[in-house]
């Protein structure tokens, strides 16, 4: 399962990013460009995650959010802000949760980043013992 949350700061993003990918993605909010609170949009993705489950969140820089994502267990979320990055998040680190930030990436770049993060595998290998001191 790939869930999607933003706050307000990443809500066209979020939007682009649901019309314009191939990807079923359940959308957990938020639903318009209200203020809202990032942690509580982070939190519930983290929440509703599961081991094998992926996740995109989004605010206005990806960092606040990137933040509280990775202060729950198993939760590995990676700020990515190019190819390479969203790459080796997952190549190297296994990371579950891609962070971005709506008000400094061009949509259509945060789409290939998307692209490039979903369709990356885990290396495993020397990696998997570097991951396991992460817990």
């Amino acid at each position: 399962m790939i869930y999607i949350a933003s706050d307000h700061g990443g809500f066209e993003l979020k939007q682009y990013l649901l019309e314009k990918s191939n990807f079923i993605i359940t959308d957990l909010g938020c639903y318009d460009t209200t203020s809202v609170d990032y942690p509580n949009i982070a939190n519930k993705l983290c929440l509703s995650m599961n081991h094998y489950d992926t996740g995109i969140i989004i605010c206005g820089t990806g960092i606040g959010v990137s933040i509280t994502c990775n202060r729950h267990r198993y939760i590995r979320c990676a700020l990515c802000h190019n190819y390479y990055t969203a790459e080796m998040a997952r190549k190297h680190n296994d990371a579950n949760i891609l962070a971005l930030g709506g008000r400094v990436l061009e949509k259509e770049y945060a789409l290939e980043i998307l692209k490039k993060f979903l369709s990356t595998e885990f290396e495993g290998g020397r990696h998997e013992k570097r991951i396991k001191l992460l817990s």
